[in-house]
């Protein structure tokens, strides 16, 4: 038989306390989350308070530094927009003041137009029966931003609206910008070409039936495989260039996303000098009646030593965020000097381990507290994570002086600078990098080129 008894078994945990998971918390933050964070705690801890805010500027301040007249101008601006404002004083209303202030709420509720709503506008405009407008609504709703069917419309239109389904495709892509209402690019091309009267035949073939030869083939082939002239298919081959193979693009609602640097390096006489961006930040303290109330029941102190206990906790941890910030930053400075003085090219080979053990910490901190931050230098805004790479490859003896980042800036160089006029394939690139010193495989030098964007020698 078996029996259960009892034994000691000694293990080591790590267990997380609530404050060390809020000061790793912190560590990670970015400074606009690290701003919406402190509000939060300014609204959950009556015992912390702000001393002093960069970002805030006082009406005194303000006032201070604005004239009669722009108070005047200002007064007037505002007036106008106000329901007392769209009347005159004999009761009638003024036209002028009430078209300022329909004006100034239709500025405000404004919004760009997607391309749903530009190709919804035509669609009203035409004379169509309620079935063939249902069908061509729910079309349009169908398209993604590019104009690309999202679900195929078969599936889409209900039985009794089957029949309008090809009609009303042929409609939506008549509207501006032509070539919507398709399944891919390759049919968005083939309809603006289609559109066009002035479209060479052999483009219209191309894009009809040799689709899949086109970035497979060179056009030397090519022309030989359709027999036809290098001439012709050269000057169809480049009207498919002047195509827009993603025409609703242009009207995406996108809005562009902002960064703000928590870091700044300058170089002063010779030195280098980092900056942390603390404007952003506001400087926090323990409210002096918290901190000095001592006085009712037991319930009340505990309350306060409590909420002051936090209140220092949470100043500490911001505090030790931004010393290992900066004590970061100087060690990422101090591995990365050629790239700060020089250039993206000359980005050094460089892991987190290395910053781990100059600063004195764990690589997961470094991590932490490189993730969603970013640096303004020199040479532009980066990601702190951007300064981290590894080496490639390299024709001299001893490690490698090369990072991947920086070869990708050489890359990108050697194309810009002799790339224009000889269209330098793949593998001549490898063979002007490994006179550099450089030593990396054509199929290397295809992934960084597509990890930059830029096009195939011969889509180029």
């Amino acid at each position: 038989m078996q029996f259960q008894r009892p034994a000691l078994v000694q293990q080591q945990k790590l267990k997380m306390s609530p404050r060390l998971y809020q000061s790793i918390q912190l560590m990670a933050m970015p400074v606009q989350d690290l701003k919406l964070r402190i509000q939060q705690e300014l609204e959950s801890n009556p015992a912390l308070q702000v001393v002093a805010d960069p970002a805030m500027v006082s009406l005194d301040e303000v006032s201070s530094k604005t004239d009669d007249a722009v108070d005047r101008e200002e007064y007037d601006y505002f007036s106008a927009y106000t329901e007392a404002g769209t009347h005159t004083t004999s009761g009638r209303v003024d036209e002028q003041a009430a078209d300022d202030r329909h004006g100034f709420i239709e500025g405000v509720l404004s919004r760009p137009e997607s391309l749903q709503d530009h190709l919804l506008w035509q669609l009203r405009l035409q004379p169509l029966k309620q079935a063939a407008f249902e069908a061509a609504e729910l079309l349009i709703r169908n398209l993604d931003e590019h104009g690309f069917h999202v679900v195929p419309p078969e599936t889409l239109l209900p039985k009794h609206l089957q029949h309008e389904c090809e009609p009303m495709i042929r409609l939506i892509r008549s509207f501006e910008p032509v070539g919507t209402c398709v399944s891919d690019h390759w049919e968005s091309l083939l309809v603006q070409a289609e559109a066009d009267r002035d479209a060479p035949e052999l483009a219209l073939e191309l894009l009809r039936n040799h689709s899949h030869r086109l970035q497979k083939i060179r056009p030397v082939e090519l022309a030989r495989v359709l027999k036809v002239e290098s001439a012709a298919l050269e000057g169809a081959l480049a009207y498919i260039r002047t195509l827009d193979p993603y025409p609703g693009a242009r009207y995406s609602s996108d809005t562009p996303t902002y960064v703000v640097p928590d870091l700044q390096v300058r170089i002063r006489d010779g030195q280098f000098v980092i900056l942390l961006n603390d404007s952003e930040i506001p400087v926090l303290g323990v409210d002096p009646f918290f901190d000095e109330m001592q006085a009712g029941t037991k319930e009340v102190r505990q309350f306060v030593t409590n909420r002051v206990r936090d209140a220092k906790w949470f100043i500490g941890s911001i505090e030790q965020r931004n010393r290992t910030m900066v004590r970061v930053a100087r060690a990422i400075v101090e591995f990365q000097r050629d790239f700060f003085l020089r250039g993206p090219k000359h980005l050094a080979p460089l892991t987190l381990k290395d910053i781990a053990a100059e600063v004195g910490v764990h690589e997961a901190t470094v991590s932490r507290i490189t993730t969603s931050k970013y640096m303004q230098t020199e040479w532009g805004i980066f990601e702190l994570k951007y300064f981290f790479s590894n080496s490639v490859g390299s024709t001299s003896i001893g490690p490698s002086r090369y990072s991947k980042e920086g070869v990708k800036a050489i890359i990108k160089e050697i194309l810009t600078e002799e790339g224009t006029e000889r269209h330098l394939s793949d593998q001549k690139i490898s063979d002007i990098l490994e006179k550099r010193g450089i030593k990396i495989a054509r199929r290397t030098v295809t992934k960084y080129r597509k990890e930059l964007a830029i096009d195939s020698s011969y889509d180029r």
